[in-house]
């Protein structure tokens, strides 16, 4: 007599969502508006974080261990956004280190090293890995040897690809988030609209780009009218004559990294100070003039430079420190409080 054995049960997944945040919010970004620049646009990133985790519990049909969001902040000291993410449910923040140029340092390490031991120690069953880059194919691979599978997401790029074909090759399945899935949790940054309208405005009824005549043509035009300074050399037929013009304009601080800077110094100030201690100076724009001067000091510490020459440069720099502030306390730019 011969006995019937049943179809053995489904082994229930266990799986972890790993994200690099650098990829995906500056591929959906390149895909939404055309920049991967974070000051473009704004992310909502507490839902986002649900609806990929909802869309994994489709595919993978088992049990979350958590999700790892992997981001980087200054010196590592966590941005009031993150720090909301941080004490979401099932979400472990992993940062590193963002440099002066706005560079990851220490992400794809540590995405690398968690997903390895992870696997090592059979934690998981099923890694969805949302990344780009050909150094996570090592980690791939380590986590496959211990027999986990990796599924690696991806975002539409607008043209060509956005993932390194070697890491695609590697995973087991592939899979792409589109314009449609990621755009109710991406808004464009109205100040840089703002900022766009005003520079086509200057340049006319649409942005255009000056020819190279059109822009050594204007400049010499212009050096003519000034006096005293340093010397330019003006062909006027013949022999090259040598007139004064006025000294030489000096190099400015990049507004982008004064803006950053001033927002660094703002949520460092929030995390440390207090926000008791914050919202006295609300709703601004006046600083104390000690707290003005300590401002100054600290940014002047995170780039480097001194400040102190261009007037401009300070405004952007207290402009950057009430926008963070603003936001954190959630008051519109311009509008006192209450």
């Amino acid at each position: 007599m011969m006995t019937e054995f049943a179809a053995p049960l489904p082994i229930l997944a266990r799986y972890a969502v790993m994200v690099d945040v650098g990829y995906i919010y500056a591929a959906a970004g390149e895909l939404l508006f055309g920049s991967s620049s974070r000051r473009d646009f704004r992310v909502d990133a507490v839902p986002l974080i649900q609806v990929i985790t909802k869309h994994a519990d489709e595919l993978i049909r088992g049990e979350l261990l958590r999700v790892y969001w992997y981001d980087a902040a200054r010196d590592r000291v966590p941005t009031i956004d993150q720090r909301v993410i941080a004490h979401m449910p099932w979400v472990k923040l992993r940062l590193g280190n963002l440099n002066a140029r706005g560079q990851q340092k220490g992400v794809d390490a540590q995405i690398r090293a968690d997903m390895e031991a992870l696997a090592r120690h059979r934690a998981i069953t099923d890694a969805v890995l949302i990344a780009g880059d050909e150094d996570m194919v090592p980690a791939v691979e380590a986590a496959q040897a211990f027999g986990v599978r990796v599924h690696l997401w991806g975002i539409e790029p607008p043209y060509g690809t956005n993932q390194a074909e070697h890491l695609v090759w590697e995973s087991d399945t592939v899979d792409v988030l589109d314009g449609s899935f990621l755009r109710p949790y991406f808004t464009k940054n109205p100040a840089v609209a703002v900022d766009q309208a005003r520079a086509d405005a200057a340049l006319g009824s649409s942005p255009t780009v000056p020819s190279p005549a059109q822009l050594f043509g204007e400049r010499h035009t212009r050096s003519a009218t000034r006096t005293g300074g340093h010397p330019i050399l003006s062909n006027t037929g013949g022999f090259p004559a040598i007139r004064d013009t006025g000294p030489m304009p000096r190099l400015g601080p990049d507004r982008v990294r004064v803006e950053e800077a001033g927002e660094h110094v703002a949520q460092k100030w929030i995390l440390t100070r207090g926000r008791d201690n914050i919202r006295d100076l609300l709703p601004g724009p006046i600083l104390p003039p000690v707290i003005d001067k300590e401002l100054l000091v600290d940014a002047e510490k995170e780039l480097g430079l001194s400040l102190r020459p261009y007037q401009e440069a300070r405004e952007w720099l207290r402009d950057a420190f009430w926008e963070r502030v603003h936001r954190e306390f959630g008051i519109s730019l311009g509008r006192s409080r209450g």
